[in-house]
């Protein structure tokens, strides 16, 4: 009897999102668009009813003693080879429900926020249909059992973020922001398949607990050996930075503050900024399998704070400060998953989403609350103590000027590797058109072609 309530519960976890989902998109794609009214009771009663279904599943956890369950869905995809499987598997256990109860949480604080936010706005509905399909992709990646489940959650939450950056559509910064915040998540998006790839043709399967073990989270071992472990890991170690906005990514973090304030505090400073952090929480045993790897996680989070904590100190908006404020706190738990303190890393999570979510809807009465803490001290706020600097002039100077161009990411990503990429497929389509004449009898001799001015390709200039 127990067991039927535990499978009834966690399928209303999982099945809540979607049916919230759908109840926005079916009345919208046959041209009856729900009022306003009741898009919000919609989101809160999805919000409330999965919240529920997720604590019972806590309580009766609790009441059995158990650290794991499990809901199975099979098997949708198998190759005759049986070298690739999609498996579709939600668990839940110390790491995945509290990360899930808490995406239910914040999700319907900002919904509540967002509905008296955006009211009577053009793209009200617009929004609530993407910030569904975000809470669906949280939902499943918060929850899943399989590589394969975590990279349908992973895209979900990153199309909903890239939508909702270009949430302004009729103006030209949103959309070229959300292109590049979507080119970004294409880069992790290959190196988390490229590591799913590598999980099944090293192991045969994506499944964690074939992975790491049937012990419950944090108490996994990783199956594989050391050099595997790093070139997976590797692997997921990218798709997390590009997630998670750490260096060389971090560049379209403020292109991202070009969105409502809503899905900035949800997406950017509470959820979606730490889904980078959860992978590597969930993957931790690989990450421990090998030094140098878990050495690179650290080195990397490291990094990441130092870089976010001076770039914060100079910036001139609220929501960039609290962007850059947000990364120098993820850079520090990765470097707590690095150095292996699992707990304490998704206590920080927790505490920093909930603490940036209140900053970041608080960001547009910033003003208004200073003046208000000065009239009620009764004078003005005095200012801090004189600092004595530890470098020198000119090293204050360079990392005044980093700091000031966010340490010019994207302009050296583009230089680095968009670029030369674009050069490469350049020649080579030059190099096809080619040999396509040649075969066809049409392309005279090199030196023909020069005679006869033949244009070729102009230079590649890539804007940010």
């Amino acid at each position: 009897m127990i067991d039927l309530i535990s499978n009834v519960l966690m399928s209303i976890v999982v099945l809540s999102p979607f049916l919230l989902l759908a109840s926005i998109g079916i009345p919208a794609i046959v041209g009856y668009p729900l009022q306003e009214r009741s898009v919000a009771r919609g989101v809160q009663i999805a919000v409330c009813t999965g919240l529920a279904a997720a604590c019972g599943v806590v309580l009766l956890m609790l009441i059995t003693g158990s650290r794991l369950e499990v809901l199975e869905l099979g098997q949708w995809v198998a190759l005759p080879s049986e070298t690739f499987h999609f498996h579709i598997k939600f668990v839940f256990d110390r790491l995945s429900v509290p990360f899930c109860i808490l995406s239910f949480v914040l999700v319907g604080t900002i919904g509540a926020f967002a509905h008296r936010y955006l009211h009577r706005e053009q793209g009200y509905r617009r929004f609530f249909l993407f910030f569904a399909i975000f809470l669906l992709g949280m939902v499943i990646a918060s929850l899943a059992g399989t590589i394969e489940t975590l990279f349908v959650g992973w895209e979900l939450v990153g199309l909903s973020s890239a939508l909702l950056v270009a949430y302004f559509q009729t103006r030209l910064n949103p959309v070229r922001n959300g292109f590049r915040v979507w080119s970004v998540y294409r880069v992790s998006d290959a190196a988390f398949l490229l590591a799913a790839v590598a999980l099944h043709h090293l192991h045969g399967e994506g499944d964690f607990s074939g992975l790491m073990g049937s012990t419950p989270w944090p108490q996994e071992a990783a199956v594989l050996p050391g050099n595997q472990a790093f070139l997976v890991g590797l692997l997921l170690l990218v798709a997390a930075a590009g997630k998670s906005a750490l260096i060389p990514f971090s560049g379209w973090l403020p292109r991202a503050m070009e969105g409502p304030t809503p899905s900035s505090a949800v997406f950017y400073g509470a959820l979606s900024v730490h889904l980078g952090a959860f992978l590597l929480l969930r993957v931790s045993p690989i990450l421990e399998a090998s030094w140098l790897l878990s050495a690179c996680v650290v080195m990397l989070g490291l990094g990441s704070a130092l870089f976010a904590a001076i770039t914060a100190s100079v910036q001139t908006d609220v929501k960039s400060g609290l962007a850059y404020a947000s990364l120098t706190q993820v850079g520090l738990i990765t470097a707590e998953i690095g150095l292996g303190f699992r707990y304490l890393a998704l206590i920080h999570i927790i505490g920093h989403a909930c603490l940036r979510t209140l900053q970041l809807l608080r960001a547009p009465t910033l003003l208004q609350d200073y003046r208000a803490l000065e009239n009620a001290i009764g004078e003005r706020l005095p200012a801090g103590r004189a600092v004595t600097p530890v470098a020198t002039e000119p090293t204050r100077q360079w990392l005044y000027r980093m700091a000031l161009q966010r340490g010019d990411w994207d302009a050296r990503l583009d230089r680095w590797i968009v670029q030369p990429f674009l050069r490469f497929f350049v020649r080579m389509s030059q190099l096809e058109d080619r040999w396509l004449r040649r075969l066809d009898g049409t392309t005279p001799p090199a030196s023909a072609e020069q005679a006869a001015g033949e244009p070729t390709a102009a230079p590649v200039h890539v804007t940010s």
